[in-house]
Formats: structure tokens, sequence, C-alpha cells
């Protein structure tokens, strides 16, 4: 049994002093408060969330789409098209380095686990690899080295469009029918069983434009009580094309065909009208939000004050890692709201402030997201931790809400000291237990690439 205690944390109760926290076989056994110090001491204990969405091998581009090309106007379709022309050069072997290596930077960021959307399965030529789960095993490899939390979502993408024209040049690695899908994953679900039991499969159909509605109900079943993840709604041609093919705008579509609820996340989901996000908050199902790539990639701003008021929940995710940074994700959500509604505080309560509203919510709707039993500090849930250095100069003398405040809107991740993710001490003073030899084989791994592009 672990004992850590903490000077003051945030439990479901709210802030506590003098919190004792017992450990044992990864989960929380017991939360006390008001006691004497004990054990492993740390200044600030807050649960640690799930990192829900994440295109792992897109971490090795960032910083390489930042310049305009012949298009006029660059935009998504564009940034798409070199991700494409990327990706054709990726080895097994490469996805997991550079798996592991996104990884400890979520965990150094403060995320205790990660919901994998992992959509690349074939080799370059579109054939499958012997194990058609070859890929999905390398993402499950790379979380057994580093200790995050893992919750898998194999992709099922059928079509390059609504209209359901073939994949063209750089989605043929996507591709399956709902019957090599199948196969593809139950084998994914072997691979993900030789991990800790924390972890998680699930599914993700990639998008209402890449599978059609007998796709979606086809597979579906994979997965009765798991995690449902799917891109929807991210950029107007988007909605447009799905209006034109089914009728409706995407997540209209989605709610009327499907029976989404708790178990589901919807990733972006910035292109709504208000009744849709009304009716999205009230299904139940998670918003999956990425700020800092929807940014990037000038996907829109998510009506988040609306689906709030409604009820809804939210997590947030790093998508193509083009920046891991826990509290910078939850910055650019509030201060996209700020622009937007030209406001201040948008997001926050009358009896708690945005920063704690931005990261209970994160914290909660991310574990509901990843189908982890998690998010909060409290008897039977999965020990996912993360402490605060106390030291930093702007939480000196904070109290309460003020220390999350303090940390997303004035300091940045580098106040994160330790992380546990389900009871496994992954980060120690602000570094990853192996950051050193995980970082060396990224290294490598892209100066192979530089020699192949």
């Amino acid at each position: 049994m672990t004992i850590l205690w903490a000077e003051t944390a945030l439990t479901p109760e709210g802030w506590r002093d003098g919190v004792r926290i017992e450990i044992a076989a990864g989960r929380i056994l017991s939360v006390t408060c008001g006691t004497e110090a004990e054990g492993e001491r740390h200044p600030i204990l807050l649960p640690a969330p799930v990192n829900l969405h994440s295109h792992a091998f897109q971490r090795a581009m960032a910083g390489l789409t930042e310049r305009r090309g012949p298009d006029p106007k660059d935009s998504f379709w564009t940034w798409r098209g070199l991700m494409y022309r990327f990706l054709d050069h990726l080895t097994p072997d490469d996805v997991e380095a550079i798996a592991a290596l996104v990884q400890v930077e979520m965990l150094e960021a403060g995320y205790a686990a990660v919901a994998e959307f992992h959509y690349l399965h074939n080799a370059p030529n579109g054939a499958p690899y012997a194990d058609p789960a070859e890929m999905s095993a390398r993402i499950v490899t790379a979380a057994a080295d580093t200790g995050i939390g893992l919750t898998l979502l194999p992709v099922f993408y059928q079509y390059g469009g609504c209209d359901r024209r073939p994949l063209g040049p750089g989605q043929m690695r996507f591709f399956n029918t709902p019957d090599s899908f199948s196969v593809l994953h139950a084998a994914a679900a072997r691979a993900v069983a030789t991990l800790p039991g924390d972890a998680r499969i699930g599914i993700a159909p990639h998008s209402l434009r890449a599978v059609d509605p007998e796709g979606l109900a086809a597979v579906l079943p994979l997965v009765p009580d798991g995690p449902v993840h799917i891109h929807v709604a991210e950029q107007v041609a988007e909605v447009e094309e799905v209006l034109a093919h089914r009728g409706a705008r995407p997540v209209r579509w989605l709610l009327d065909n499907a029976a989404v609820d708790e178990r589901w996340c919807l990733i972006h989901a910035t292109q709504m009208e208000p009744t849709e996000t009304e009716a999205m908050a009230r299904s139940g199902a998670v918003a999956g939000l990425c700020p800092i790539t929807e940014s990037n990639l000038g996907d829109g701003i998510f009506d988040g004050r609306r689906f709030l008021e409604a009820g809804g929940a939210f997590g947030v995710g790093s998508d193509s890692n083009v920046r891991i940074a826990l509290a910078e994700e939850l910055r650019t959500l509030e201060y996209s709201q700020r622009l937007r509604d030209r406001a201040r505080a948008v997001l926050a309560e009358q009896k708690r402030s945005t920063g704690r509203v931005l990261f209970e919510g994160a914290a909660k709707g991310g574990a509901q997201a990843a189908g982890r039993a998690a998010g909060g500090i409290a008897p039977g849930l999965w020990a996912d931790l993360v402490a605060l250095d106390g030291g930093a100069v702007d939480l000196e003398g904070r109290r309460g809400d003020v220390i999350l405040d303090s940390y997303i809107f004035a300091g940045d991740d580098r106040m994160v000291s330790d992380v546990w993710s389900a009871g496994r001490h992954v980060v120690r003073d602000g570094r990853h237990v192996s950051r050193d030899r995980i970082a060396a084989r990224y290294r490598e791994t892209l100066a192979r690439l530089r020699a192949r592009l």
C-alpha cells in the first residue's frame, strides 16, 4: 500500500486540507481529510485528467506544416493532404517510438491516461499486415513502456466521402470493411489485454464522411459496453457534405440515427447550431474538445457556454499533438469563448471559478469518455493523480480555486511535479522516469524519417 499526503487536495466535495490517500493495486482505497502529515508528502494534489483524443503519429509532423502552399487559402484540407503524404513513410517501429514520446509528454503535462484514436492500420500500399492489428499493438507496447493509462480506439474507415467514393492515395492505410475491421478489433483487444487492468478498448467510427450508415450499424456491436468516439462537425465543408447526402447536419443526423448516450464522445463539434448543441448536451455524450489543434487548423469555436448551461459534459485532448500542454488546452478553450463573446470568465459559475470549471470538467468528462473509473480523488477510483509544485512563484500563497486559476492562466505545465497513472508513479520532479531513453529513440526515428522524406 502507498500513502500520499497533501497539504491541500481537490476532492469531489471541494478543496480539503491535510488529505491522506491510501492506494493499493492501482486504486484509491481511502481518502481522509484533516490528518497529520505522513507518507509521501505533496503541497497540492489534483485528479489527473485523461487526454481524450490523440493521433500519436502526427506528433512527428509538429512544426512542419506552417508554410502556405500553392492554394491561396490554406485550410484544414490542405493540411490533411500534407499529413497523408507524411504518414506514407511511417513503419511500425516509427509509430511505436513516436507514440512513446507522445505519451511521455502527456504524462509530464499532467494527463494520466490517453484515448488513442488510432486509424493507421495498413502498410503504405494499403495491404494489411500479417497481424492486422500490428499498428495497434505498437500503441499498446508504447503504453506498457511509459506506464500511461490507455483506452485504445481502433478506427473504422470505409470511404473517401459521403458519396461512398473509394479512398484515395494516402488513405488506404486506414481502410477496412466491416468484416476485416472485426478481425482487426479482436486482435487489438487481445493486445490491450496484456496491459494492466486499467486499460480499455473502445471503437471509433472515423466520421460520417468515412463511414456509411450500414457500416456504423455493423461495427457498433463490437463494443456493447465500451467507449465510442467519432469525429463530427469539425469543418463547414464537412457539415455541408453530410447535409447534402444525409439530409441533416452531422450532429443532428447522429443523434437521430444512433443510440448516442454517455458512452459516446463526439470530437470537435465546432460547427453546430444552438439546437444541436443543446440536444448533444442532453444526450449525455462527452464533447471531445481539442482547442490547440482546433486553433491550429482553423476549425472554429465550440459553443461552450451554451453546452455547459444545458448540462453537457466535456473533456480535452491534444489531437494532432502539435503541442501537448494540458493547462494551455484549458486556457485556450476559455479564451476562445472570451474572444467570441467579448466577455471575461465565460465558463465560470457563481460558486466555481473559471479554472475549477475547466479542470473538474476535463477530469470528469475525460474519464467518462475513456470508460475509465477515474476523474476524482475518491475511494474505488483508479489513482490517477497530479501534484503541482507548491513552490512555483505563481502558486505562492494561493488557496482554493485560485490555485487552478493561477495554474491555468498564469502558469503552465512546468508546475506539474508528479503524476500517477493507476498508482504508477511515472513522473517525478517534473520528468518522466524513462524520458531520456524514450526521447533518444524518438530522435533516432526522426533522423531516419528525414532520410526517407
